[in-house]
């Protein structure tokens, strides 16, 4: 008969709120991007929304953010397991929390991109701080696999939060009841609410600063450290005969995982929600108003080369009185698009509370794992290629489940990758995983979608519509999902554990 599991302390409870709050603001402050991202390159390049230019940018900043999040949260990997889980989790995410609050207040394009690619960092280091924390905390094997999975959880409602404040900020600024906190003015004279959104990113800080000296650093990495029996982390040592093969398994898994995510999920509200058949009589009207957008746009670019002042007056003129011809129709889709990001959201919080209940019930890794990734190889495709044409429900039920399969895979490798992984290697084992799988190669399925292979079936990048990123979303999330059903079958099970 097992014995009872040991009663949490006031410090076990801190630790889980700490983890908490930072799993809710990893998600919180990368999904800033998408709704920021665009009207901010716009004022600072001074350039209707519209302009190629600025379309261009938001495919440079996530690019280079991607991986600059890559590269150094591979550097805090290795700083995990050198210097403490705590003191870098702490150090992580004062970094994302300060670096959007620094966004706001830029005048430059150069500076915008620099902060939000620390932004980026930071929420790359911190997760993977956290899960190895929290895997050393909790010295219950059933509470460790229990609060690991509820913490995750709240990543899922950092998605739903930073819709909420984005909505609040629109709000109170068309009532005119923000403050200008010292904010750089926009052409248009007033402050734009993207500024108030990144502001919003400091709130992380205050909580962790208050609860951090009243809770504890890993006690067994600690112990280890201070005897001088902690074995020195390097990335060499995740190619050793031992440990080669859950490396590469590991990272392959993440790969596939962000793949699915970025490759069809990420691009799905933007660039798929467009082409759905409820959407058609507004794709109809809006087709020649697009055009003539992309036109003046093009002309505006000329005009500015040329430093023909007069000529940038009245196309800005036309590019405004386009985009106010197109607001009633846009705004349709827009809401659209929230739906169906809503929908995604709903469907990975529930995977997430899923796959901690399922932890809690003591299935096997190995096992967990194929739980979601089986499903996964019918949902994605016939999402993609039946349900896409057919709209409606089907379509955002469809993506609910979509987003439940694939964001559940997030939170089982937050709680597998500190269990494989030798204590003086967990934050550089789990670091290379999320960040070369995941950041680096992941992400790039983004690009693969709408620079390669959507073009490839339009026939030419001129000829893309929102069905052919769909197709391509299908092909990319059913092709990562074989390979991840493939490779899972030789994820071993994690040996019994250090601490």
């Amino acid at each position: 008969m097992s014995s009872p599991a040991p009663t949490l302390t006031t410090k076990h409870w801190l630790i889980i709120v700490i983890a908490s709050i930072g799993f809710l603001f990893d998600t919180y402050e990368l999904l800033m991007t998408p709704l920021v991202a665009a009207p901010a390159i716009a004022e600072l390049l001074k350039l209707p929304p519209s302009n190629p230019i600025v379309t261009s940018w938001v495919g440079n900043l996530l690019t280079i953010a991607a991986v600059c999040g890559g590269v150094f949260g591979l550097l805090g990997g290795w700083l995990i397991d050198k210097f403490g889980r705590k003191t870098i989790m702490a150090a992580s995410i004062f970094l994302y929390s300060a670096a959007p609050f620094c966004a706001a207040y830029s005048t430059t394009l150069g500076w915008f991109v620099f902060f939000r690619s620390a932004t980026f960092i930071g929420v790359c280091v911190e997760f993977i701080a956290a899960v190895t924390w929290l895997a050393e905390v909790f010295q219950d094997k059933k509470q460790k696999e229990k609060w690991l999975g509820i913490t995750q959880a709240f990543a899922s409602v950092g998605g739903v939060a930073v819709t909420v404040m984005s909505i609040w900020i629109n709000g109170k600024l068309k009532a005119g009841g923000l403050p200008s906190f010292s904010l750089p003015i926009g052409l248009d004279g007033t402050v734009g609410s993207w500024r108030y959104l990144l502001m919003t990113g400091i709130l992380p800080a205050i909580p962790i600063a208050l609860l951090l000296p009243f809770v504890p650093e890993s006690q067994v990495w600690k112990e280890k450290k201070a005897s001088g029996a902690l074995k020195r982390p390097s990335f060499s040592g995740l190619f050793s005969p031992e440990l080669r093969k859950v490396t590469l398994v590991t990272t392959i898994l993440s790969a596939c995982a962000y793949g699915i995510a970025f490759g069809a999920l990420q691009v799905t509200v933007a660039r798929v929600t467009p082409g759905l058949p409820e959407l058609a009589p507004q794709a109809k009207i809006m087709a020649p108003m697009i055009a003539e957008a992309k036109s003046l746009n093009l002309a505006l670019n000329d005009a500015i080369k040329a430093d023909d002042k007069p000529k940038q007056g009245e196309l800005r003129g036309k590019i405004k009185e386009n985009a106010v011809a197109q607001a009633p129709h846009k705004k349709v889709v827009d809401e659209m698009s929230g739906k169906v990001q809503f929908r995604q959201e709903m469907g990975g919080l529930l995977g997430r509370v899923l796959l901690a209940v399922l932890l809690i019930v003591g299935i096997s890794r190995v096992a967990l794992l194929k739980v979601f990734q089986v499903p996964a190889l019918i949902i994605l495709p016939v999402t993609y290629f039946m349900l896409f044409e057919k709209g409606g429900e089907a379509f955002l039920w469809g993506y609910f489940l979509c987003g439940l399969v694939t964001v559940a895979q997030f939170s089982y490798f937050g709680e597998y990758l500190p269990k494989i992984f030798p204590l003086h290697l967990r934050g550089t084992g789990g670091s290379f995983a999320t960040n070369v799988g995941g950041r680096m190669i992941g992400t790039c399925m983004a690009v693969v979608n709408t620079s390669w292979l959507a073009p490839l079936l339009a026939g030419g990048i001129q000829n893309v519509r929102p069905m052919h990123v769909a197709m391509a979303a299908g092909y990319i999330a059913t092709s990562m999902a074989v390979i991840a059903l493939i490779v899972g079958f030789f994820l071993p099970e994690p040996k019994a554990e250090e601490g």
